[in-house]
């Protein structure tokens, strides 16, 4: 009876990870483009302070966009914080946004201190931010250059994918 409760839970994490990261094909519903500029959006940086994408102009910003019940973003984000965070968070010309997609400030502070993250997570409750991006399908992420254009973009978790985004943050920073 365990070995089938144990099964039973296995399997159903095992088909969420499948639809978050799937959702629809590569590409699908995705509002950006490599080389175009950033949409211009504002986001609660801290409780009643407001922050334009605006402001990081000079510097290189990754923005990452996750839900705390998403497998493949559980997966990626112990890898951001080893191999991007821990290296460069003290690089003045860089920057890291992570939005939690439809999670409030409680949601994405809980999701921070229970998984011992060091970086800041945002909430983006109404998709107010992702939905200048995307449609559907998490992880994402963008990098974006010191003009703001966007110079890497992924979807889904995929080793590969990472390694050439830790590669190309190693050689601009």
């Amino acid at each position: 009876m365990r070995k089938r409760f144990q099964f039973s839970i296995l399997l159903t994490l095992f088909f969420a990870s499948i639809v978050c990261a799937q959702t629809a094909p590569k590409g699908a519903a995705t509002f950006v483009a490599m080389g175009m500029q950033v949409p211009k959006f504002q986001f609660e940086s801290t409780k009643g302070k407001t922050t334009s994408i605006r402001d990081f102009k000079g510097k290189f910003v990754l923005i990452n966009f996750f839900a705390t019940w998403c497998g493949p973003c559980k997966m990626e984000l112990p890898k951001i914080q080893a191999e991007i965070w821990n290296k460069h968070h003290d690089n003045p010309k860089f920057v890291m946004l992570t939005f939690g997609r439809e999670h409030n400030w409680q949601e994405v502070n809980k999701f921070k201190k229970d998984n011992g993250f060091l970086f800041s997570f945002y909430p983006d409750p109404k998709r107010g931010v992702y939905g200048k991006f995307a449609a559907q399908t998490i992880p994402r992420s963008f990098l974006l250059d010191e003009e703001g254009k966007i110079i890497y973009m992924s979807e889904g978790f995929e080793e590969s994918h990472f390694n050439e985004l830790v590669k190309l943050i190693d050689s601009k920073l």
